[in-house]
């Protein structure tokens, strides 16, 4: 499944022992640069330097960052589809500026998401979540992802187990069979999700926890030559897409 690979990648990272604070400040540097700079050559460039980076210095397989970069694409070509149609007196149509428009929203999105996919097949959640902590991101919203990252490893263990039951019995043999068997997987994985979150929360309230689980994060000291080059190929990117 992406989610595992994605993760799997993260741990065998060339970049695991960094500070995730360090590449917090570089992908969130890139998706801001992604933002901000003119879809040419700006979001060209990030996603370029997010690629290139990941395949490169980070180690992330290709296949892996090409398997996770694909959902993504799915959604911003809907988008960039929708927002270049108009609705008219004479019905459907397409906007004067179509193929600007929709080239500029599909670079926005992907050199954006590339940044992003960067930082999660370099930084395991178990890194990230304390570095969030770090930047005074709110208690309750680290805890509601930290418990959501727990529980998606035994959902995705119940999906896998059931799928395999469905297509012991043929469940998939013909495009009949594998709707029924896919509506009912999503059922009984829907249903199983609602039993576990409600046994840990019976579990947490029956502790006594008020005041979210305490972990001893693993410290990461931050590099100072990681930090220059990060700075450094930041302004250049700024600097390339401002002058262009």
């Amino acid at each position: 499944m992406t989610g595992l690979a994605v993760d799997d990648a993260a741990w065998a990272s060339a970049w695991r022992r960094r500070s995730p604070a360090d590449k917090l400040l570089l992908c969130g540097g890139l998706v801001g640069c992604a933002l901000a700079l003119p879809a040419w050559p700006g979001s060209v460039l990030v996603g370029l330097t997010a690629v290139v980076l990941a395949l490169g210095p980070a180690r992330v397989p290709a296949r892996t960052f090409g398997r996770a970069v694909r959902w993504p694409l799915a959604f911003i070509a809907v988008g960039a589809l929708t927002s270049v149609v108009t609705v008219g007196t004479g019905g459907l149509g397409w906007a004067p500026d179509a193929a600007a428009r929709a080239g500029s929203l599909a670079g926005h999105a992907l050199a954006g998401s590339a940044a992003v996919l960067l930082l999660a097949t370099t930084t395991p959640m178990s890194d990230l979540l304390p570095a969030l902590r770090g930047l005074r991101v709110p208690a309750a919203v680290v805890e509601v992802a930290a418990v959501t990252y727990r529980l998606l490893f035994v959902l995705l263990a119940s999906l896998r187990t059931i799928r395999e039951a469905q297509t012991a019995r043929m469940g998939y043999s013909t495009p009949a069979r594998g709707w029924r068997s896919s509506g009912a997987l999503a059922a009984a994985v829907l249903t199983r999700s609602w039993d576990r979150a409600r046994r840990m929360q019976e579990g947490l309230a029956g502790r006594g926890m008020e005041s979210g689980l305490r972990v001893l994060p693993e410290v990461l000291p931050s590099s100072p030559a990681f930090l220059t080059a990060s700075a450094t190929g930041l302004a250049a990117i700024v600097a390339a897409g401002l002058a262009a």
